[in-house]
């Protein structure tokens, strides 16, 4: 599956991306914010990531721009299982890509997909120390639920406090907001 925005081009992960993957997810920064990633990350790390890539319950992406006349890896996006949440949105960007708008419009394209399989209900969060991502997914539509939880980071290797959202994709034309 394969995704067009005006600057991106979301797509699964193939065998030869694996060192722009390693590149692009390989900095503390991206990989403290993040669950499952192990720091310090190694080609290994992302040759079984895209080894791993079928199966997955969601869609599941790589995230390259192509808006300044290439196109780099920059990202990656998916919505799947973690513990007991069936569909849960993660997310990532390569710092040169922060602050551009790319995880709103990644988000976005992301859901629709979702939308169009069926999939409803979708979970996402953020750890506390981390509020860019909350106003990603707040732009995107989610609501915080007024919970929270702790989710172990791989990265961090410790329990970091999170916030909680949802967004109910049933009704994807006027996508219907969760009450808070």
């Amino acid at each position: 599956m394969f995704a067009r925005t005006e600057r991106l081009t979301l797509r699964p992960g193939w065998t030869e991306d694996a060192p722009a993957l390693l590149a692009a997810i390989g900095h503390e920064a991206v990989v403290r914010n993040l669950s499952r990633v192990p720091w310090p990350y190694t080609l290994a790390d992302a040759e079984a990531f895209i080894d791993g890539w079928r199966g997955d319950a969601g869609p599941t992406f790589l995230i390259f721009a192509h808006d300044g006349g290439c196109c780099d890896l920059i990202g990656g996006i998916g919505i799947g299982p973690l513990r007991d949440v069936p569909y849960m949105l993660g997310y990532w960007l390569t710092p040169s890509a922060w602050g551009r708008g790319y995880a709103t419009e990644a988000g976005r394209a992301a859901l629709d997909i979702a939308a169009t399989m069926g999939i409803g209900r979708i979970d996402a969060g953020h750890y506390v120390d981390n509020p860019a991502s909350g106003a990603v997914l707040r732009r995107l539509g989610f609501v915080a639920t007024g919970t929270r939880s702790a989710i172990h980071s791989r990265g961090r290797a410790m329990t970091v406090e999170t916030i909680d959202y949802a967004i109910d994709l049933s009704d994807r034309h006027g996508v219907r907001r969760l009450a808070a």
